[in-house]
């Protein structure tokens, strides 16, 4: 009986172990990147999802780790950069199942593979002009001709319902 029940235990644990559960990107801004823990030293993060340019706050925060076993220097230090700077970036990852359980690897299940930067001047391209062109004036020195432009990045629509009127 013994020998069965270790048997079934084994047969569920290599049988619901994957390394890659899935796999995705995530856009947006990172606004904690930090190194973690007590027996295992971890890269952890958390990543603002935007969605259409801003920071959406409806959403839920993404949480994701470096993978211990598979430590890359040019990621750490790109989404260090990303953080410090306010950079937006697009995180591509990969989950697991089964292949964490003492947060060896991390304490999430969502390790990054790779990071791509979209843009390194996400609020002054927001408004037409970007960090290098400010104070900069476009005739010399005469502040009547500096303009800021805008764009629309999305579109809210407001309902107005008038109250009903109360009949004395």
């Amino acid at each position: 009986m013994k020998k069965l029940i270790l048997f079934s235990f084994i047969a569920l644990v290599v049988s619901s172990c994957s390394e890659n559960y899935s796999n995705g990107e995530r856009i947006g801004l990172v606004t904690q990147f930090s190194q973690s823990g007590i027996m295992w030293k971890s890269w952890e993060g958390h990543l603002n999802l935007t969605q259409t340019g801003m920071n959406s706050s409806s959403a839920v925060p993404f949480d994701f780790s470096i993978d211990n076993d598979h430590e890359d220097t040019t990621v750490i230090h790109k989404i260090d950069s990303a953080a410090q700077f306010g950079w937006k970036v697009k995180i591509i990852f990969h989950e697991t199942m089964g292949k964490n359980w003492w947060s060896n690897r991390g304490k999430t299940n969502h390790f990054v593979c790779s990071l791509q930067v979209l843009d390194r001047d996400p609020i002054g391209n927001i408004f037409g002009n970007s960090r290098s062109n400010v104070g900069q004036l476009s005739n010399g020195g005469n502040d009547s001709m500096y303009h800021i432009r805008g764009r629309a990045l999305d579109t809210i629509y407001v309902v107005i319902i008038p109250k009903e009127r109360v009949k004395p």
